[in-house]
């Protein structure tokens, strides 16, 4: 993960590639990424191993199809894929939306850019006020939690999902200056 922390007070008011973005007098603090590491996390475990009883019995299908003759047994290819994206999604989706994430923490703002193939760029900024809630999610990497957003599911089902700065290295550090940030937005106020 890489690291920059702007303490700098000789450095440009506006860094390349953020004109248009942050505000007057808007500083950076902190930069980083998600670790990159491949993990598999344990809410995950029963997508994939569903997938692969899904895409094994499309294999046997298909093999028994095929015994028969002709071109049948290509319908079930559509099954093997489903239970193959399965697996991926349960595996390897985690993976690639941590490397193509990126974090930044001004003295106003956090913001979380992404790159996905297919969806684009896309930058979200979320304030950060006295009246944020942050939560610190310990360990090596950690997390810093500073947003909820509500989203539904399937068959209309509500749910919300945590956001934040995800699997970084300093969590702890990148957490005390969101909250000197909040302490400064408070003395402020």
């Amino acid at each position: 993960m890489t690291d920059t922390a702007n303490d700098n007070a000789d450095a440009p008011a506006v860094p390349e590639g953020w004109r248009g973005i942050l505000g007057d007098g808007e500083r950076i603090l902190w930069q980083g990424r998600p670790d990159q590491a491949f993990r598999i996390n344990i809410r995950n475990v029963p997508l994939a191993l569903f997938g692969a009883v899904f895409a094994g019995f499309a294999l046997f299908w298909m093999a028994m199809a095929a015994q028969a003759g002709g071109a049948f047994w290509m319908f079930g290819l559509i099954h093997f894929f489903v239970g193959v994206g399965m697996i991926y999604s349960a595996t390897y989706w985690t993976v690639l939306k941590r490397r193509r994430t990126w974090y930044t923490l001004t003295d106003r703002r956090a913001f979380i850019a992404t790159d996905f193939p297919f969806r684009g760029k896309r930058l979200d900024s979320y304030s950060l006020t006295p009246r944020t809630r942050l939560s610190l999610k310990a360990g090596n990497p950690g997390s810093v939690v500073f947003a909820r957003e509500e989203r539904r599911g399937n068959k209309g089902r509500r749910y919300t999902v945590d956001i934040g700065f995800e699997h970084i290295d300093g969590a702890e550090k990148v957490y005390a200056l969101m909250r000197e940030v909040q302490n400064r937005h408070e003395r402020e106020a």
